[in-house]
């Protein structure tokens, strides 16, 4: 609690100074690529037949997703702390690879946390964050998967508070991390809102995101949430099928519970105990969710649904073929809920997706899944 209580006061005072948002602004036009371009996609629109399709490109952003809108500035903060350290858990190595580029920026030694597992299918990633300057820390326990590597970080952070920062690298976690996070990564909505208006001279009927944690959806989310004629979907990794367990659905397939400082939907059994998770993409294969999705989704104010591997694996496929862009494999449930739900509606209905990454660290792994050898 005396850490959480410390950034609580550290992000605070650091969100009011006019110093420390210019400084991060300056960072996100000259060293980040902001504000990524909203761009019409044409042919996926034309080929799916129905709502006009924007892809909120992401994927463009320095290191390629919008992890890094994140970890720079939680990077700022932790300099501006005094802190000498970083450490961050990573699924599919976006976020471990952002959190690395941030402390050399800042000068600040790095070490990651990451599942034996997502090691296995993201090593592309791994190897970027050691030529960043960051040591990879394999966790073997559990699932060994993002929700091991989080508990490793949050028992580092609780041991070494006094010099290091813990990077959180979604909205979860306790407080102030997942109010934090959002703020942070809540650029991709305002600048998505000021390219819609200017492209189409009106509101989005849809935003459409893939949820792991939930920080690249909420992010899009954020600045529409008072505008209650725009519909918001968020889509979870259905995996294998929810029937079969082997899946990251929280909402379809789980209940209230708490993880790791969090009350949230939890994929949980009887008695409490965490279960396991799967997914094609790493970064969705998480067992819970981040707080403000669960109020989004009782409040009826936002909408949550999955895609299956294969869906996701059509859509990285589809996209790929018909726009020229390779989209990370969490992107791609976004795209398969787009791709599912655009030919049911009116050529006049406008559909942003929130392309969250791109696909270079996934084309290994999908290879391995289609028996290519590279």
């Amino acid at each position: 609690m005396p850490a959480l209580s410390e950034l609580e006061s550290a992000y605070k005072a650091a969100a009011k100074d006019s110093a420390f948002a210019a400084e991060l602004s300056q960072l996100q036009a000259t060293y980040i690529g902001r504000p990524t371009p909203l761009y019409f996609a044409k042919r996926l629109t034309e080929q799916l037949g129905g709502a006009r399709i924007y892809l909120k490109r992401e994927d463009l952003a320095h290191t390629g997703a919008h992890k890094i809108n994140n970890a720079i500035g939680q990077a700022l903060l932790a300099k501006r702390m005094g802190k000498q350290r970083l450490i961050a858990e990573t699924g599919a190595g976006q976020h471990g690879v952002a959190t690395a580029t941030g402390a050399a920026l800042t000068g600040l030694s790095c070490d990651i946390y990451m599942g034996s597992d997502d090691i296995a299918r993201q090593s592309l990633n791994v190897f970027r964050m050691k030529l960043l300057g960051a040591r990879v820390i394999e966790v073997s326990t559990g699932s060994r998967t993002l929700k091991d590597a989080i508990n490793e970080g949050l028992r580092d952070w609780t041991t070494n508070v006094r010099t290091t920062h813990y990077v959180m690298g979604t909205v979860f976690g306790p407080h102030p991390f997942p109010m934090m996070v959002r703020d942070f990564q809540a650029v991709i909505g305002k600048e998505a809102k000021k390219q819609i208006l200017k492209a189409e001279g009106r509101l989005p009927d849809y935003l459409i995101a893939c949820v792991g944690g939930g920080s690249n959806s909420i992010g899009l989310f954020f600045d529409f949430l008072a505008h209650e004629n725009v519909r918001m979907i968020g889509v979870e990794a259905g995996g294998r099928g929810i029937a079969t367990g082997e899946h990251a659905a929280r909402f379809a397939g789980g209940s209230i519970g708490v993880l790791q400082g969090t009350k949230s939907y939890l994929l949980q059994d009887d008695d409490g105990n965490v279960l396991g998770t799967h997914s094609v993409s790493a970064g969705l294969d998480y067992a819970s969710v981040g707080p403000e999705h669960a109020y989004l989704k009782d409040s009826g104010r936002a909408e949550y649904t999955y895609a299956d591997d294969e869906e996701a694996l059509s859509a990285f496929e589809l996209l790929a073929r018909t726009e020229g862009i390779i989209p990370a494999l969490e992107s791609a449930h976004a795209l398969a809920e787009t791709i599912k739900r655009a030919p049911t509606l009116s050529k006049e209905t406008v559909i942003i997706v929130n392309l969250s990454g791109r696909g270079d660290k996934d084309v290994q792994h999908v290879a391995r899944i289609k028996g290519i050898e590279l």
